[in-house]
């Protein structure tokens, strides 16, 4: 095999161009037969395998500095560093990553999770190396999908004013994880004639530099080709924003990459490469269904179905089933989602109500700005978004929708420990940040019943509510326990003496295994569902902490700014006799693995929590 023959990073420039064809569909096999195993982003690296070859013959690592846009599209990347034994343990605890990590190679010259970032990076690597006085090359790749993220506008806005080398690879291939919208999209579909403006440009600027007076020419051509240009091509946004713009190139003609790569390498500017891909190529289930298999569970080679069993109903599908009945009944109800229609749920909401559903693009920030405007409107927007994601828009949650008070609803999915794709994934950090913010209201689901019951009652709520939720199958356990939400209020589970456990959300169920885990051991054990983070319902911590010993929080998030932080404060501000244990996220970040897994490391499963508690109650 050809394959056999890179080990370790560089090892691609010893294979001959005739067999570059076989090792791209060797490196396919091989993600295949690994992936279908361990899973993980199978569609976009399947993509991107001769793009990525093209970077390592034409580059030399570690030396010149790749960055990839979210980085789920690095594996042939980390294959051709010489990190091939690593697949075996893709994604598992205190295995390889499935995103660059600069811990993990020298190759990974900048850590990513999130879209929209490779550019600003990238912008950032340059004016290091300049000030530094290095002569390096540093590349950022970056995808159709996540050049609709504002950040990204904001990087080229000023890469545009580099008078230095800095190559932007676009890799277009019309997708996200679902398929894109909007007018970047549209207007990406119709650069189709760049090529002949851009070699005629190219070759007459050389020829014109090598006679007497040419550059005068040169400077006086440049003045007039937007005009010229215009009669060329069916517009250059990349060229007027002060960027030079190659391209449209095929993604997999590896020669035809290289030939690309080796002009832009001259250049003392910031250049542009838009690249054509398929997203999936080779295989055939991820060509025809590119979404479900962005982001793939095990699965059947021959069919790409997952291997499975059929599980439950997980949160997003509760959640998704509730905003169908809740649009049939609510006219004004409208949803928005930032390039995740599948992933959150909403996918049925817009075959019902497509003129009620709102798909922004990598957009988060605009999205919930979007989603108060809406509100101020008239209108009841739901903003359904991972926990992790959320975060890059704290300031418009803040200033545009909280400042003055509008109903928004924000459905928090994958909130608490995710897994697999590790700490740029993880959502625990939801409860501290919106916490912070006046006029914000927080809960959290027990079970799958509290999560439908949540949802009507936030779309009733007259201020901006959050409902988090976590990833994975819906808890269908303490299903006799269902009274109406009252606001700022708890739910009493099981009461009895000596120990409190206050339990949020995902936590009930833990707490309630470490419940029946305390009493076989001969503790007495009352178990509260916080339902409210904010507003805390204080009565109930005074009341608790005022006849048990030891009251212990329980939460899927960081302590600090958390729910326990709020109990151990209020507690102790209110001279109260009880001892406060939160059990929570330490000050770290979570790296990927199985959630059963983390939440040992944690220390937040059932069997360390116990020990937690003993070692507390016996020490009072």
């Amino acid at each position: 095999m050809v394959l056999d023959r890179i080990n370790q990073t560089n090892d691609i420039k010893k294979i001959e161009k005739e067999l570059y064809q076989e090792l791209a569909q060797e490196i396919r096999e091989f993600l295949i037969d690994k992936i279908s195993v361990t899973g993980g982003h199978l569609g976009s690296n399947l993509g991107a395998v001769e793009l990525t070859m093209a970077i390592h013959l034409s580059f030399h690592l570690p030396e010149d500095r790749i960055i990839f846009d979210v980085g789920h599209q690095s594996y042939t990347h980390k294959l051709l560093t010489g990190r091939r034994d690593g697949f075996d343990a893709l994604r598992k605890f205190g295995g390889m990553s499935g995103f660059p990590k600069r811990k993990e190679s020298d190759c990974d010259a900048f850590d990513t999770g999130h879209s929209s970032t490779s550019i600003s990076a990238g912008l950032g690597l340059v004016k290091a190396r300049d000030i530094k006085g290095e002569n390096h090359h540093v590349v950022s790749i970056i995808g159709d999908g996540a050049l609709t993220g504002g950040m990204a506008y904001e990087a080229l806005n000023n890469a545009a004013r580099l008078e230095t080398n800095f190559i932007i690879l676009l890799n277009d291939n019309n997708m996200s994880i679902s398929e894109n919208v909007g007018g970047v999209s549209r207007y990406l579909q119709s650069i189709r004639t760049a090529e002949p403006y851009t070699d005629f440009k190219m070759g007459l600027e050389n020829a014109l530099n090598h006679i007497p007076n040419g550059g005068a020419v040169v400077e006086l051509l440049k003045k007039y080709k937007s005009s010229f240009k215009q009669l060329v091509l069916n517009g250059m946004w990349f060229e007027d924003l002060g960027i030079t713009y190659l391209g449209p190139v095929d993604g997999h003609n590896i020669e035809e990459m290289q030939k690309i790569l080796k002009k832009a390498k001259r250049m003392k500017r910031a250049v542009l490469i838009h690249v054509l891909t398929k997203k999936g190529k080779g295989y055939a289930p991820a060509e025809r269904h590119p979404a479900r298999l962005h982001g793939a569970e095990p699965f059947d080679k021959e069919t790409g179905l997952p291997i499975s069993k059929k599980k439950k109903a997980n949160y997003t599908d509760v959640f998704s089933s509730v905003m169908v009945r809740l649009g049939r009944n609510n006219k004004n109800l409208v949803a928005i989602t930032a390039a995740m229609p599948e992933g959150t749920g909403l996918n049925r909401f817009q075959e019902r109500y497509p003129d009620r559903f709102f798909d922004v693009g990598i957009a988060e920030e605009h999205g919930v700005t979007f989603a108060a405007g809406l509100a101020a409107g008239g209108l009841k927007p739901v903003v359904a978004v991972y926990s992790s994601f959320l975060q890059r828009a704290y300031d418009q949650i803040l200033h545009d929708v909280c400042i003055q008070n509008l109903p928004v609803v924000f459905a928090i999915d994958r909130a608490g420990l995710v897994g697999s794709d590790g700490e740029t994934h993880q959502g625990l950090f939801d409860l501290s940040y919106l916490s912070s913010i006046p006029n914000m209201t927080i809960m959290a689901p027990k079970n799958k019943w509290e999560l439908s019951d949540m949802m009507k009652y936030a779309v009733e709520f007259q201020s901006p509510i959050a409902v988090r939720y976590p990833r994975g199958e819906a808890y269908d356990g303490l299903k006799e326990f269902r009274k109406p939400i009252e606001y700022g209020r708890c739910e009493c589970l099981y009461e009895e003496e000596d120990i409190l456990l206050f339990a949020v959300g995902s936590m009930v169920k833990t707490a309630k295994e470490v419940r029946e885990d305390l009493k076989e051991r001969g503790y007495s054990c009352s178990l509260v569902n916080a339902r409210f983070v904010k507003p805390m319902d204080e009565e109930a911590v005074y009341e608790g902490a005022r006849r048990h010993k030891l009251v212990v929080t329980m939460e899927e998030n960081v302590q600090s700014g958390g729910f326990g932080e709020k109990v151990l404060t209020y507690v102790e501000t209110s001279d109260l006799p009880a001892k406060v244990l939160p059990i929570a996220i330490g000050d770290a970040y979570i790296e990927h693995g199985n959630v059963d897994v983390l939440k040992r490391e944690a220390g937040i499963d059932k069997e360390s929590i116990v020990k937690q508690i003993i070692a507390q109650y016996v020490s009072l």
